[in-house]
């Protein structure tokens, strides 16, 4: 890796974090300059503005969570039920920290980043999801009366929606306070509520040891 290389990578990891923290419309190039020890005059040899910051920020995260659930598919030498809770784990693991805040900030501030994120999810985590559960179907893991594209429709919008800060406005504040759980674990939840019903019994069992 070039001096040039490892310094970029650097910013756009402290930059990354600092957007997961206070937001993107709430983050300045000068707290970027600050957490970096490094001067805004040399920040921006590297990158032109904030917005090309974020841009890159999540075109790293899009590449290796995209290498990560390549290097999963791939594999096969793993059982089903191992596969699948291994794929969501990844997707959660690697998309849990982006909030609900940083996503408003997203859709308000930065649309263009906002849409390209969102087809993605759309198109490397829900299409590789689908082809996972056709899958589990010919294999017999998963129940063969449940409706593939209901499936992955379902904890799509589960997970959108329980991310949404307008989704869940609409709710009482009673209600979302009893939820109190991290995005990670709204994941994880989901996870189970809705594969538990759509596994057979053996693939349960399995998936509850994976």
């Amino acid at each position: 890796m070039s001096k040039k290389t490892e310094i970029e990578a650097k910013i756009l990891d402290r930059a990354y974090k600092l957007f997961l923290k206070q937001g993107y419309k709430n983050t300045t190039m000068d707290d970027i300059a600050q957490v970096l020890s490094m001067s805004k005059k040399t920040l921006y040899k590297y990158f032109p503005g904030k917005l090309e910051l974020l841009a890159a920020s999540f075109d790293l995260l899009k590449n290796t969570l995209s290498i990560k659930v390549q290097a999963l598919f791939d594999n096969k030498h793993i059982p089903y039920t191992v596969k699948l809770k291994s794929f969501l784990t990844i997707v959660a693991r690697d998309l849990a920290p982006i909030n609900p805040e940083l996503l408003e900030d997203l859709r308000d501030h930065a649309p263009d980043i906002w849409s390209e994120l969102q087809d993605y999810i759309r198109d490397s985590a829900y299409l590789r999801f689908q082809k996972l559960i056709e899958e589990g179907i010919e294999k017999g893991f998963v129940s063969a009366k449940m409706n593939k594209t209901m499936i992955v429709l379902l904890y799509a919008s589960a997970i959108q929606s329980l991310i949404d800060p307008k989704f869940l406005s609409q709710f009482p504040k009673e209600m979302r306070n009893e939820m109190n759980l991290s995005t990670s674990e709204i994941f994880d939840q989901a996870i189970q509520i809705i594969y538990q019903g759509i596994l057979t019994d053996e693939a349960r069992e399995e998936f509850q040891k994976a």
